[in-house]
């Protein structure tokens, strides 16, 4: 690939500005091109683009202080606004007179990226990915006018670019999306430039954004979009004072002191009803829980780092017997494979969905004080948690990640990198926190790729009740060969999943019309319908001995989750107080559930 960087503007309102100026401040940047004006750092506009890519007077002395190949400095023979060429003439004289024959990349050298650490390989294999061209495009700031860019269309499954229109007057599209200077361009692609030329003999008609107006547009050519979260601005369309501000803005920007951590938390999740059927194309309630959380803080560093937990990732021992006791009650596996798999998926989604990452560092570290091994998301929190901190570190918004897709990302870097058994309904309840109805009917999975999922309204809640195992097993263990069952059609697990559907409804409308006992029946039916499909040998005799202990105070009892815990409802307050002390001299830990309800705490969790 071959990059061509466009330098050749002319008449540009920075250059009649400073040409006017009667400061005296900017005397020496009079007769400057545009692209070889102060950047960052004391570094001129060019240089970053030519440490990115690392591929006349004026150009010929910084090519010669840079080590650029004098003879790659093509003059257009322009000296005006008036006598000048267009830009995309300039890329074929480019093209011509080098005799190039290869894919191209194009990038106007008077750029300024607001990010410094821009990744051009990343870019590269995605435009490698695709049978097309390659359009790099942002979103514009609130201040931005669509008027004043090149605005896209870009179809949010193919990435294919579906309308191209060049600086659009108001109302004519929605799309804040603004393409810039930057695109890869196929080989074979190239002959339409003569074509376009020969219809454009104006050469303020000559422009890239004309270009693509008609290659997409007229043409009807598959142009690809890869989305930058960061933003753009070209020197030749803004004026002086804009100038002086992106310099301070970012001369300003702390180099060597420590960025500020970037903090976020998930909640701890019960399901209260249909679980656990979200796997089984069912339906489920689940509430988040602020008692547990995961929390995880992401700082920027010089190296990408992820630190283990003292107590979760141990590599330390008192003893053999230390390791035997730590071994059996917590597992093998820490929390430190989970940030490594979200990184990873991380990575491999914005790769893949057309989003180039910038190359920034960070020391990833977690904690949590959810119980484990009983069911309770402890594992999906801390990957939720993660994506948060990266979402946020690398400006990825919501429109780039839905809170859906977000819920099946988490569940496949469980899955598909972790081999961890689980279904969409702890993953969705995470993301969306609070209470949550999911359907997660065949004909919605299949036609979308997700659920339906409706946040509930959580004011007047009953005093729900929670009791775990303090010595539990693996509760991965407890979904058993149900899938197997369910997969090869046998009658009784089919209407089962059907029925955990019906009883979520139910459950539904009871939480709608504050009807507490029905519910509490519901929840007790619950179990009951997951001990038939599963059998007592599966759920274990801890998880049975904590379900018929709550029946002797009368209080309605499921399971919140895969296993090792217990979920329940006791509407008598004084009979409450008497099951806390039955589970605590049990040998089980005991709490009433405080509800998280996102839209009275801290937006997303950020702390």
């Amino acid at each position: 690939m071959i990059c061509i960087l466009l330098v050749a503007g002319h008449g540009t309102v920075l250059e009649t500005q400073i040409k006017n100026d009667d400061t005296g401040l900017y005397s020496l940047l009079r007769g400057v091109p545009k692209a070889l004006l102060p950047g960052i750092g004391g570094k001129k506009i060019l240089d970053f683009w030519w440490e990115t890519v690392n591929i006349y007077k004026h150009f010929e002395r910084w090519a010669t202080a840079n080590d650029f190949p004098v003879e790659n400095v093509i003059n257009d023979g322009s000296t005006t606004l008036e006598d000048q060429l267009g830009a995309v003439a300039d890329l074929q004289l480019a093209i011509r007179s080098r005799k190039l024959q290869d894919d191209i990349m194009v990038i106007a050298g008077d750029m300024l990226c607001a990010d410094q650490n821009f990744d051009v390989a990343q870019v590269i294999r995605f435009f490698r990915s695709k049978p097309g061209e390659l359009i790099i495009y942002y979103e514009l700031e609130e201040s931005e006018k669509s008027s004043s860019r090149g605005i896209v269309e870009v179809c949010p499954d193919t990435h294919r670019i579906t309308r191209f229109l060049e600086k659009p007057q108001e109302g004519l599209t929605d799309s804040r999306l603004a393409s810039v200077v930057f695109y890869c361009i196929q080989r074979d692609t190239l002959s339409h430039l003569s074509d376009f030329l020969s219809l454009q003999p104006q050469a303020s008609d000559r422009s890239f954004g004309r270009f693509w107006e008609w290659l997409v547009n007229d043409k009807q050519l598959d142009v690809f979009g890869m989305k930058l979260p960061t933003g753009f601005q070209l020197i030749g369309q803004v004026g002086l004072s804009d100038y002086t501000k992106w310099l301070t803005h970012y001369s300003t920007k702390p180099q060597d002191n420590p960025a500020k951590p970037i903090t976020f938390r998930s909640y701890a999740r019960v399901g209260l009803m249909g679980n656990p059927s979200d796997g089984f194309n069912g339906k489920t309630i689940a509430m988040s829980i602020s008692n547990f959380w995961a929390e995880v803080t992401l700082v920027e560093s010089q190296t990408l780092v992820l630190v283990p937990h003292p107590l979760n990732d141990p590599t330390e021992f008192g003893s053999l017997q230390d390791l035997f006791c730590i071994s059996r009650k917590e597992g093998y596996l820490g929390g430190l494979r989970l940030l490594q798999a979200t990184c990873k998926k991380f990575y491999q989604f914005c790769s893949k969905q057309g989003i180039a990452l910038t190359k920034q560092n960070f020391t990833l570290k977690y904690d949590t004080n959810i119980p484990r091994q009983v069911g309770l998301a402890g594992s999906s929190a801390i990957v939720s948690a993660t994506l948060k901190c990266l979402m946020k570190f690398y400006n990825i918004t919501d429109n780039d990640l839905p809170k859906p897709i977000r819920a099946n990302f988490i569940l496949n870097v469980e899955t598909d990198e972790l081999f961890i058994t689980a279904g969409l309904q702890d993953r969705v309840v995470q993301v969306y926190e609070g209470l949550v109805y999911m359907d997660f009917s065949k004909k919605l999975m299949e036609e979308q790729g997700y659920g339906n999922y409706v946040p509930m309204d959580m004011s007047g809640l009953p005093p729900f009740w929670l009791a775990y195992l303090s010595d539990p097993s693996d509760s991965g263990r407890i979904h058993s060969n149900i899938r197997q069952r369910w997969l090869s059609g046998e009658p009784l697990v089919v209407e089962a999943m059907k029925t955990f559907a019906e009883l979520t409804d139910k459950a539904r409308m009871a939480l709608r019309a504050r009807d507490w006992s029905s519910l509490a029946q519901l929840m007790d039916q619950n179990f009951e319908l997951r001990r038939t499909v599963y059998t007592d040998d599966c759920l274990g005799p801890g998880n049975l001995k904590m379900v018929q202990l709550a029946k002797q105070f009368g209080s309605a009892v499921k399971l919140p989750g895969s296993g090792g815990a217990v979920v329940g409802l006791c509407l008598d307050n004084a009979r409450l107080v008497e099951l806390r002390q039955a589970f605590q001299e049990a040998g089980c830990v005991f709490c009433v559930i405080t509800p998280y309800n996102p839209s009275a705490s801290t937006v997303g969790g950020q702390h």
